[in-house]
């Protein structure tokens, strides 16, 4: 039977007078796909924040693999297995894709050659090993999430935070990304992601969880969370939206 990977434990976060997390509480299964929906802000990426380290909340814990990680630093979660994407990638611009992805892969140490060896399996993966030369500036969008996934791979994460997958990406590059989603699901990893395509989310996720204004209202299959009327009501806005 598989066990919780992830436990988010009455997590609250203030920002003054406002409560961007209202005692949230989830659990994340080894090997699940968990996507988080809600409206523009919801609470879902300060969520990722939260989770990642990089916002202490105000309250509740965070439990990854079965020890508490909430008073940890960023690059401590990194080493416990953790790592997250962005929705707007920052790649290192001016060092070419292989190079990106060997930052990743700094935490291990060795040679040069070691940590190019390390990635070049990522770059299989990711479907970048022909770009390995190129200059991060020279990709496209598709291609950038493709390469700030690689970097994250090369830390070895068992839990992986992915923000918007799709977004500022063509549509013909779309399939090719959740295949890779996928795969990465069956080699073993964990991943919670936020996306607003719904077409996306019904084809990635094993469980929804739906967030507004802070506070979690729904969670279960995606089929369930889509036809519920609260979330019709405050985020989708039609019945059948989960067809589009």
């Amino acid at each position: 039977m598989a066990s919780d990977l992830l436990d988010v434990r009455g997590v609250t976060c203030r920002f003054g007078g406002l409560v961007a997390l209202d005692n949230v509480s989830l659990k994340v299964v080894q090997g699940e796909i968990v996507g988080l929906i809600g409206p523009n802000g919801a609470g879902k990426t300060t969520l990722f924040n939260v989770i990642a380290g990089a916002v202490r909340p105000s309250a509740g814990e965070i439990i990854l693999d079965g020890g508490d990680i909430a008073g940890l630093p960023p690059h401590q979660r990194s080493r416990r297995g953790l790592a997250r994407t962005f929705q707007i990638t920052q790649p290192f611009i001016n060092m070419t894709v292989e190079e990106n992805i060997m930052v990743g892969a700094l935490r291990f140490g060795g040679s040069l050659a070691a940590m190019r060896r390390r990635v070049e399996p990522i770059l299989e993966a990711v479907g970048l090993k022909d770009r390995r030369s190129i200059l991060a500036k020279g990709l496209s969008t598709g291609q950038r999430k493709r390469l700030e996934l690689g970097r994250a791979l090369a830390t070895e994460p068992r839990l992986l935070l992915m923000d918007e997958v799709t977004g500022g990406v063509d549509q013909p590059s779309i399939p090719g990304l959740l295949e890779l989603v996928l795969s990465l699901r069956a080699a073993g990893r964990t991943i919670v992601l936020i996306e607003h395509n719904m077409r996306v989310m019904r084809g990635l996720a094993d469980r929804l969880i739906f967030l507004n204004r802070g506070s979690l209202l729904a969670e279960g299959p995606p089929d369930a969370v889509v036809t519920d009327p609260r979330v019709i009501d405050i985020y989708l806005g039609s019945s059948d939206v989960a067809d589009r």
